[in-house]
């Protein structure tokens, strides 16, 4: 059995076992599990035969011998037990947003619904408001809201398919005789989610490269391999396809697919007006002669063009911009001087102040901001006020021990459901820098959660709105915000939003930063961090400022201490 195959038995389980109304730990346990799996990176049967199957992360002794017998049988007990007891195709319905395990279960007990062809049915045919709990307005958006989840894709979050790909091309990037490695697409341009990966090689010799690939133990299955041209399966269901040319023809390589497509199609008009035709090989002129680009700069150079970061390369502007002089210069990582959300202990983070300071300077950071959550989110462990003042305390003790870092003093105030935040302002005004998001009511409909957010917005006190929109990549939707409105209270007060640089939030999206900035709003890019690993590891929020154009002014964290904290006041 392949890692996906085993992995989509236990998310079966968990799923059903959340119908059914097990307790989350358990549900977890499985879900965990089998992530574990499908991110393991090499074949499961291998793990197993070495007898290795406890090492996989969230994989105890309980589940450990599951997996075993499923191994060893192709069958498994629990497996067979929950899907005679319930319709798997009930799974569907257990993914569409509001629906939730109860409701999953009201439908099929009340009206038989096992699937979503049979839930979207009912709801159009005005069924579901017949059930006890729901209404017209509750069947309305569950029809909305199938209607969105047949529009999703089945692309990965950024940082999955970014850490997939380095496993590939580590390995290939230290074999004899390789000049170049690098991944492509949209991975290159650091687009919030991933479809395939494209790796790229440069090689005197390709068939040693397409040797050492294929063996990769994340393959699970060729699809095609060439001379210069190999596609697989991984186990975690991604396919990666693989080019390798000459070293001298690198930069036409890596250009063309970096992409995206309609930037490739506007720079081949460009080509064409010079009597060239461009391709991943070369330049070619009307009398069949190349000219060769080892590098991007030379690309863009016989167009007449200065480089093109990766990540502006969507065709909306980049080009004339680059024509008229006028690129930005992007923010980069070296840009950064602090971090301004991250969790301790005191809520539901793995590491104290001290830790997570330590962390920063190992960073080369120079400030950093502690922002706990607030009491009402009662599941990450929210501080009453009396435990922020004592965690205060903690972070004079750990600034007076006079380490390189600044530690500030915040929280991550929650913005309760009628848009009053979570401490008083007396409380507020006590803190450096206060973050405020909203965590929970994110499906209230479009005017009351905007005015949350607008409410929230006005509080003098509020410095830095996070994860503006609430998203978790790919499974839970955005609030239904009216960003603009949002964008220009924030203009008027100062207000910042930042770009949560979790490969699952990056949110804001790079469509709605580019928007802030254009409105004078200023941005910061923040970890939240819950372990001291991820302190100032902003390289996925750095992508998405980067697609915004953002430059270093645009965003707060590369501002000296002084000028921070000066604008926050």
């Amino acid at each position: 059995m392949t890692n996906h195959e085993v992995a989509q038995i236990f998310f079966t389980i968990a799923d059903l076992l959340e119908i059914k109304g097990e307790v989350i730990y358990k549900v977890m346990a499985y879900r965990q599990a089998a992530q574990s799996i499908l991110d393991l990176g090499q074949d499961i049967e291998a793990v197993w035969r070495a007898g290795e199957l406890r090492s996989i992360p969230g994989v105890g002794k309980a589940i450990a011998e599951k997996i075993d017998k499923l191994l060893r049988t192709g069958r498994l007990d629990l497996y067979e037990q929950l899907t005679a007891e319930i319709p798997p195709s009930l799974i569907e319905v257990l993914h569409v947003p509001d629906v939730g395990p109860r409701r999953a279960a009201l439908f099929w007990k009340q009206l038989g619904i096992t699937n979503l062809t049979e839930l979207e049915q009912a709801a159009r045919n005005g069924q579901l408001r017949t059930l006890p709990g729901m209404g017209e307005k509750t069947e309305a958006k569950i029809l909305k809201n199938i209607e969105a989840l047949s529009q999703r894709t089945t692309r990965v979050p950024l940082g999955t398919a970014w850490h997939s790909a380095q496993a590939l091309l580590d390995p290939l990037a230290a074999l004899p005789g390789v000049v170049h490695a690098a991944a492509g697409g949209s991975l290159r341009r650091m687009r919030d989610t991933i479809g395939d990966l494209d790796l790229l090689v440069a090689a005197v010799d390709s068939e040693p490269v397409m040797d050492a690939f294929v063996a990769l133990p994340q393959i699970e299955t060729v699809i095609l391999r060439g001379p210069t041209k190999c596609s697989v399966q991984l186990h975690n269901g991604l396919q990666a396809d693989l080019r390798v040319l000459p070293p001298e023809r690198w930069g036409t390589l890596l250009q063309y697919f970096t992409g995206s497509q309609s930037h490739n199609i506007h720079l081949r008009a460009l080509a064409l007006e010079r009597g060239l035709s461009l391709s991943e090989y070369a330049f070619s002129r009307e009398d069949g002669s190349e000219i060769l680009c080892a590098g991007e700069e030379e690309v863009y150079q016989t167009l007449g063009l200065p480089w093109i970061p990766p990540e502006m390369r969507e065709d909306r502007g980049e080009i004339e911009a680059a024509q008229r002089g006028q690129l930005p210069r992007l923010i980069e990582a070296g840009d950064i001087r602090g971090d301004l959300q991250m969790h301790t202990t005191w809520s539901d983070g793995t590491a104290s102040v001290a830790e997570m300071a330590a962390a920063a300077a190992a960073r080369g950071l120079e400030y950093i901001l502690i922002s706990d959550h607030s009491a009402s989110l009662g599941i990450a462990n929210g501080l009453t006020i009396e435990r922020l003042r004592q965690q205060q305390e903690e972070i004079a003790a750990v600034n007076a021990a006079g380490g390189p870092v600044r530690v500030l003093r915040g929280a991550e105030v929650e913005i309760k459901s009628d848009g009053s935040l979570d401490y008083p302002d007396e409380v507020l005004a006590e803190l450096d820098i206060v973050v405020a998001s909203l965590h929970t009511g994110l499906r209230q409909p479009r005017a009351q959660v905007t005015q949350r957010m607008l409410a929230a917005i006005s509080n003098p006190h509020v410095d830095i709105i996070a994860h503006p929109r609430g998203r978790l990549l790919p499974n839970r939707e955005p609030a239904d915000l009216d960003m603009e409105a949002v964008f220009q209270a924030a203009a008027r007060t100062g207000t910042i939003m930042e770009i949560n640089a979790d490969p699952h939030r990056l949110d804001l999206d790079d469509g709605h930063a580019h928007r802030a900035l254009q409105l004078g709003v200023k941005l910061a890019i923040s970890s939240d961090a819950h372990v001291p690993q991820a302190v100032g590891d902003l390289r996925f929020g750095l992508g998405v400022a980067r697609r915004a154009w953002a430059t270093p002014a645009d965003v707060v964290n590369t501002w000296p201490l002084e000028k921070l904290l000066a604008y926050v006041r």
